[in-house]
């Protein structure tokens, strides 16, 4: 059975998708086939002549679904607000009276076991949950139309590196799942959507997530004001946060902010002691690893407390053109087409025009030529900074 997530990581930089409650309808639209790489709608399989027999149950992809509502407007999230019961509709209605509120989506939320993985993910309603997604992710008919009609879909980082192919059947808590899309919400904790009704056989608990968009209201007083009517143990995190601008004061990084010779050089060791080792989607070593995996644990043996996933070792130093890249920077792409502005990949700088990281799944640990394709730009890792993410 899944466990309620208790705790998501807040993002910097990011979108998120939210939803609503699922209700049956007997209707089925079909929106016409799309061949991109986030999904490629079902193809309508015609019935074969077979002798009379006793009727069978239908399979999941060809029951009756849901049509999914063409995309309207979008809705910016700012808070993702998780509790440890269903929310009330007295509470709902308490957080909608907040001043600055626009819209509210409900959702599923739990940790669950796909191919072997454990992946946080969100049941929703398609039909809404589009709406707060990245605009190329919310506009794809046929990627909500897939989810509707039973498919699970996954991050790009959890689909491209983790090997989770389109269309390929993976075992889950219930049974097999089809992966139909893949669809990065930007929100670094959920890496899978499914609908209400597959949800419910998953075993997801019901409406414990809650999704606020506010896109003209300091996030972190509304996350206070909100917070304080709902139960305590209840926790909210800043989604693409509305926040007073910054004093224009140039940030002072003194020579001392930065990782010594010696720091540098146990990373660099611990990192290159682990070549040809395999990559695996959310490892950390010490024997596999994914690419901010890797990160994390050859810094932590130089000392060096790195947060865990990509968008947030993005933010643990001052940005360096790649011209002035040294061994132990940090490299950073971006390679989502679901969402182009998320940060999916990172790799430590060698020297000499290489880097070495684990690049994904079917490949080991290595060091090859730095890519400049999706280049998102080069960090050099403060300790004192990285120690600050979460």
């Amino acid at each position: 059975m899944p466990f309620i997530v208790v705790a998501l990581v807040a993002v910097l930089t990011a979108d998120v998708l939210l939803l609503a409650q699922f209700q049956e309808s007997p209707a089925v639209v079909r929106a016409e086939p799309e061949k991109t790489l986030m999904a490629q709608q079902r193809p309508q399989q015609q019935p074969q002549q077979q002798p009379q027999q006793q009727p069978q149950q239908q399979p999941p992809s060809a029951r009756t679904v849901q049509p999914v509502a063409p995309l309207d407007k979008l809705h910016k999230p700012n808070l993702f607000v998780l509790s440890r019961k269903p929310f009330t509709r007295q509470q709902l209605e308490k957080v909608a009276k907040v001043r600055g509120v626009r819209a509210l989506e409900l959702a599923d939320a739990a940790s669950v076991t796909l191919d072997g993985k454990r992946v946080q993910t969100l049941a929703v309603d398609p039909s809404t949950f589009r709406a707060f997604t990245p605009k190329v992710t919310a506009a794809s008919d046929a990627l909500w139309q897939n989810v509707a009609a039973g498919d699970v879909a996954v991050s790009f980082v959890l689909g491209n590196d983790g090997g989770l192919s389109l269309h390929r059947q993976v075992a889950g808590p219930a049974g097999p799942l089809r992966i139909g899309a893949y669809a990065t919400t930007g929100f670094g904790a959920v890496d899978a959507v499914v609908s209400k009704d597959v949800g419910r056989t998953l075993g997801l608990p019901h409406d414990n997530a809650l999704i606020v968009s506010a896109p003209k209201t300091n996030s972190a007083k509304l996350r206070d004001r909100i917070l304080a009517k709902l139960p305590k143990g209840t926790q909210a995190v800043m989604v693409n946060p509305v926040l007073p601008p910054p004093q224009k004061v140039k940030q002072n990084w003194p020579a001392g902010s930065f990782m010594t010779g010696e720091q540098l050089t146990a990373a660099l060791k611990a990192a290159v002691s682990k070549l040809g080792r395999p990559y695996v989607w959310g490892a950390e070593g010490p024997d596999t690893f994914d690419c901010s995996g890797l990160v994390q644990w050859a810094f932590a043996q130089a000392g060096v407390r790195m947060p865990r996933v990509t968008h947030q070792q993005w933010v643990t130093g001052p940005q360096v053109s790649l011209s002035q890249a040294q061994p132990g920077d940090l490299l950073f792409w971006r390679n989502d087409p679901t969402n182009p502005a998320y940060i999916s990949h990172v790799a430590i700088y060698w020297g000499d025009g290489k880097m070495l990281h684990a690049p994904r799944t079917g490949d080991v640990v290595k060091i090859v030529p730095v890519s400049r394709r999706n280049l998102a730009g080069v960090v050099r890792v403060s300790p004192a900074a990285a120690s600050r993410v979460r």
